[in-house]
């Protein structure tokens, strides 16, 4: 007998309350310790570049922004893997549990972990073979910002494994409606970096590479924590007997999470291109500079980061009871969720706005050790990337709503929508004609076009639930 198989009280209790309580006060209880961590990790973030930032004065500082704001787009390929496996095993997860298939629930977690440990480790395989050549194709064509990026990038490549367990982890315990688990490891290793950060690059003189290394050691053990969560509760146990290599399990996992490998990896590339184009468009203006530009767009993602990380806290608070309940056949609990996510994204998104119009000097000016034109640039790219930041409270809850109902086709579609289908052609083409002002307007202009494309989409989503819902009705009826 299973570990899993000695726990059905505990099971079904969890089953209870994700099918019968109400749909606000469940998202809510689920959001708030996701909201919780992932403010903490945007916060580490932001905390990282603060010290970083303090490496040197002037040029200095504003290479090691750039190097990190380099070396950022390939912790977000890292992460898309890790969502790509997390989410697509945690869908199906959250569907079986709902149906009350324990045995297979059981089966995809640890088929998922493995996966996740296999892609990270072929991903430290080559990140260290082609470190150099990694650095260069994403911007750092300076010797100057080489060094910095290449000491960063090497122990990013080392950690590689254990953030993609980690952030499969993390996906797989949140579905099943354990997010203070996944809060605690996720909250543990980033305030751990947090305090390694100034300890390594100040006390230790390591620099750049001692932000890094904080990185590598803080997810280690974030990851470890995790893992312990795992056999905690009425969480699916993780066990290697568990592992099934089949083509049904692999599908499951590759149409659950190939929406979110398309929009990270898609936001990766994008982060490339941008920078690449920042530098370009830097280096043709002798009184800004390739670094300065380039540290400007890298300061602003920091800041939205935080902003898009509560939204996306929010959601990650309904996935479960959408999941839970559509695949328990309860369309109306999953409409009425869907809703109340809506809501409340839009007012997080307007505060946010309200704050990025109003505050962005005094935003900006937290980063003191920045140089005067880094900040000045800042603040305008901030002013109109808030300008558009309402489009989330639709797109977000549909995108998350197609992705963990199996709708795999149009959530891919949605997720490639803004960084793929229209930022990037945007960044390869407006910068051309207008400069610094075209790439300024290449971000705000693709939240616009996806809304577009998110209110058709998620409208048939509606309307699915709507004719589930009746079609299950009749068949109650005698």
């Amino acid at each position: 007998m299973y570990e899993h198989e000695s726990r059905p009280d505990l099971r079904q209790k969890k089953y209870i309350q994700m099918t019968t309580m109400p749909v606000e006060k469940l998202v809510t209880k689920l959001a708030l310790p996701t909201i919780a961590s992932m403010l903490v990790t945007a916060l580490y973030n932001m905390a990282d570049t603060y010290f970083v930032s303090s490496v040197g004065s002037g040029s200095d500082g504003t290479n090691a922004i750039a190097a990190v704001s380099l070396a950022f787009s390939v912790m977000a390929i890292i992460q898309a893997f890790g969502f790509f496996i997390g989410q697509g095993s945690a869908n199906y997860i959250s569907r079986a549990l709902g149906g009350q298939d324990t045995e297979k629930a059981s089966e995809m977690a640890a088929t998922g972990l493995f996966c996740a440990l296999v892609v990270g480790l072929v991903i430290t395989l080559v990140g260290e073979l082609l470190l150099e050549q990694i650095a260069w194709l994403l911007g750092a064509h300076d010797r100057a910002l080489l060094a910095p990026a290449t000491e960063y990038l090497r122990w990013i490549f080392a950690a590689a494994p254990v953030m993609t367990c980690s952030f499969c982890l993390n996906n797989q315990l949140r579905f099943q409606g354990n997010a203070v688990y996944a809060m605690i490891g996720v909250v543990s290793g980033a305030l751990l970096n947090v305090g390694l950060d100034p300890l390594l690059i100040h006390r230790f003189g390591m620099g750049v590479e001692g932000a890094s290394v904080a990185t590598c050691i803080s997810q280690s053990v974030g990851f470890c924590i995790l893992l312990g969560g795992t056999f905690r509760g009425d969480n699916l146990r993780i066990h290697p007997r568990r592992i099934r290599i089949n083509r049904e399990n692999l599908s499951q996992i590759a149409r659950g999470g190939l929406p979110s490998l398309l929009r990270q990896g898609f936001n990766s590339v994008s982060v490339m291109v941008l920078n690449l184009a920042a530098g370009q468009v830097g280096a043709a203006m002798p009184h800004m500079g390739e670094a300065a530009v380039i540290a400007a767009f890298g300061l602003v993602s920091k800041i939205m980061t935080v902003a898009n990380f509560v939204a996306i806290g929010m959601g990650q608070g309904y996935q479960p009871v959408c999941g839970f309940n559509y695949g328990a056949g309860l369309y109306r609990r999953v409409k009425n969720a869907f809703w109340f996510l809506v809501k409340a994204s839009f007012v997080w998104c307007a505060l946010v706005t309200l704050a990025g119009e109003l505050g962005a000097k005094q935003i900006l000016g937290l980063f003191s050790d920045t140089e005067e034109k880094v900040r000045l640039l800042s603040e305008q790219i901030l002013r109109l990337q808030c300008a558009t930041f309402l489009v989330n409270c639709w797109v977000m809850p549909a995108n998350m709503t197609q992705q963990t109902i199996g709708w795999s086709k149009s959530a891919s579609i949605l997720a490639a929508a803004r960084q793929g289908m229209f930022l990037i052609p945007l960044v390869l083409v407006l910068p051309r004609f207008f400069g610094l002002t075209g790439i300024k307007l290449c971000q705000p202009i693709s939240d616009l076009l996806t809304l577009f494309l998110a209110i058709p989409l998620q409208v048939a989503v509606l309307r699915h639930f709507r004719q589930a819902e009746a079609a299950r009705l009749q068949e109650v009826q005698p």
